[in-house]
């Protein structure tokens, strides 16, 4: 780490210089932030406590909430602390470990999407195969093949960054280490970090979710020949995956398409795509499902019971 000179920390400027603003976003994220992990927690435990909810699909789904809590948990509780210190500083190594787990987390959810996407499809193109083409041995690869994308796309990011000098100033306009941010404190050329960023985020973002998009569009079409009922059932799936795969990557696709420049409504954007999407999805999987719903209800009247004896 020889090359970053002396920076040995960086200072974040956070959401507001406003200290009324502060304490009020405190008790707000305070709350988002709790909702989130329960909401997605409860997601984990309703699958793996209820046998109806046995499907890849739900396999699938319970592995996309943990990694939700995962993505959150990199960004918002150093928000909340942030936001009752005096000088919200991190070091240069909390930043590049901050800066990894971001786009690992975040790579996982888009490699995960993709394979809930394949899942749906061969669900509906292929229903008298489904459970032998995604038993439990292709479901764990796929999860794994996912880890295994999210790890190098973050990687990949982490090089760009790692070794450019930073030799001040150290002043970063954000609530959270990012690639954008840090290229902009760099005393270097950052041009061609720049395009490969945009390369590896950016169009990867885009390829993926034209990708989805044109997936979902191949299954609504082919739901034309379904009975009404099969129909129903798979577009109220289908409508909740569509919706999520909308939320995830339209930020992503704003954040990291364009050249190393960064935008007062950056950390809008950001607060929407690490806190607010995390917060709908356990909400938008569950109300969109009957199947979520009553097991979600039969585990409560369970839990119930147990305490009363």
């Amino acid at each position: 780490m020889a090359n970053i000179h002396n920076v040995t920390e960086f200072i974040f400027l956070g959401l507001s210089p406003n200290q009324e603003v502060q304490r009020v976003c405190f008790v707000i994220f305070l709350f988002l932030y709790t909702t989130i992990v329960l909401g997605n927690l409860l997601m984990v435990v309703t699958v793996a406590a209820s046998r109806s909810l046995g499907s890849p699909m739900y396999f699938f789904l319970s592995y996309f909430s943990f990694v939700e809590i995962c993505y959150s948990s990199t960004t918002v509780p150093k928000l909340i602390l942030d936001l009752l210190a005096e000088t919200k500083s991190i070091s240069v190594w909390g930043c590049m470990t901050q800066l990894f787990f971001i786009h690992f987390f975040g790579g996982i959810e888009m490699f995960l999407l993709t394979v809930m996407a394949y899942d749906r499809y061969v669900a509906i193109f292929k229903p008298l195969h489904y459970t032998s083409i995604m038993n439990r041995q292709v479901c764990a690869v796929l999860v794994g093949t996912a880890w295994v994308g999210g790890f190098v796309h973050s990687f990949a990011q982490i090089l760009l960054i790692f070794h450019l000098p930073f030799c001040g100033p150290n002043v970063i306009d954000h609530y959270f280490c990012d690639v954008l941010p840090l290229l902009k404190l760099a005393c270097s050329d950052t041009f061609l970090n720049g395009l490969l960023i945009v390369a590896n985020g950016g169009t990867l973002s885009v390829i993926s979710f034209v990708v989805l998009l044109a997936s979902y569009v191949v299954i609504l079409f082919h739901l034309r020949t379904q009975s009404s009922e099969g129909r129903r059932k798979a577009l109220s799936t289908c409508g909740s995956h569509i919706t999520v795969v909308v939320l995830f990557f339209a930020p992503c696709v704003f954040i990291y398409l364009r050249p190393s420049a960064t935008l007062p409504v950056d950390k809008m954007v950001a607060v929407f795509y690490t806190v607010i999407t995390p917060l709908l999805n356990p909400i938008i999987y569950s109300l969109r499902n009957a199947e979520v719903k009553k097991a979600m209800k039969s585990l409560w009247i369970r839990t119930m019971k147990v305490d009363k004896k």
